[in-house]
């Protein structure tokens, strides 16, 4: 469970104090999937390096699976990283002359786990994150940009974290690739029971979750249920 309580974060510069979050405070409970959505300048992106345990509030209480974030050192700030937060971004970050599988298993091999262990746990991140089985063996930049981030994906599950943070994940994408991006997450969520927080300024990609947190000039100004994403889960069933 995720539970921020008064976050607030401000950067000193030259010309004073510059207040980039205002008093947010939101729960996202876990099994969620949830979009954060904002237009640039609205401190989503401050709010997503928090989250991520990237960044700490300036005040405010910031609980990640009941501990306190706010008040962690940096090595802590590291081993929550690695431990709990799977993290997919808008420019996949692999490595272009590495294959999939060794890709989604590096975080295992930087953990020290044996080569058997790894690479099993990355297939079963690969199967869960929908790519397949003959692109494992493929390089990297040898992928279509949809499975460069599929291969993303599955890297941020392999550590099975309690939560899966996505910033702009459909940004590098066409708009029919980005939707077999978002239908793998929708994926992850019902069937894998995963908490997904997804960071977007747009509309559509957050119609995609059940859930739509709004921030503009540091403030969330609605926090509303998807109906009609419910309701297209709904005539699935």
């Amino acid at each position: 469970m995720i539970e921020c309580k008064n976050i607030t974060k401000a950067y000193k510069t030259g010309a004073g104090e510059t207040a980039v979050l205002k008093g947010v405070s939101f729960v996202i409970a876990d099994g969620e999937f949830v979009a954060i959505m904002g237009p640039s300048g609205s401190g989503k992106s401050t709010l997503m390096h928090i989250l991520g345990a990237l960044d700490v509030p300036t005040s405010g209480i910031y609980l990640l699976d009941g501990q306190d974030i706010s008040k962690l050192s940096d090595d802590q700030l590291a081993d929550i990283r690695k431990n709990k937060i799977g993290f997919v971004f808008q420019s996949f970050n692999l490595l272009p002359r590495a294959t999939v599988l060794r890709n989604v298993a590096l975080p295992l091999m930087y953990a020290g786990m044996k080569k058997e262990q790894r690479e099993e746990r990355a297939k079963q991140a690969l199967m869960a994150a929908g790519l397949p089985e003959d692109r494992w063996g493929h390089l990297s930049n040898q992928l279509s940009g949809g499975q460069m981030q599929r291969v993303a994906i599955a890297r941020a599950l392999v550590n099975d974290p309690s939560i899966i943070l996505a910033d702009e994940p459909t940004g590098n994408l066409d708009t029919k690739t980005g939707e077999i991006v978002l239908d793998t997450f929708q994926q992850l969520n019902s069937q894998h029971g995963r908490m997904i927080v997804l960071i977007t300024h747009e509309r559509y990609v957050a119609e995609h979750t059940n859930r739509i947190i709004h921030i503009r000039d540091g403030e969330i100004t609605d926090d509303e249920k998807n109906i009609k994403h419910r309701i297209a889960n709904h005539h699935q069933l």
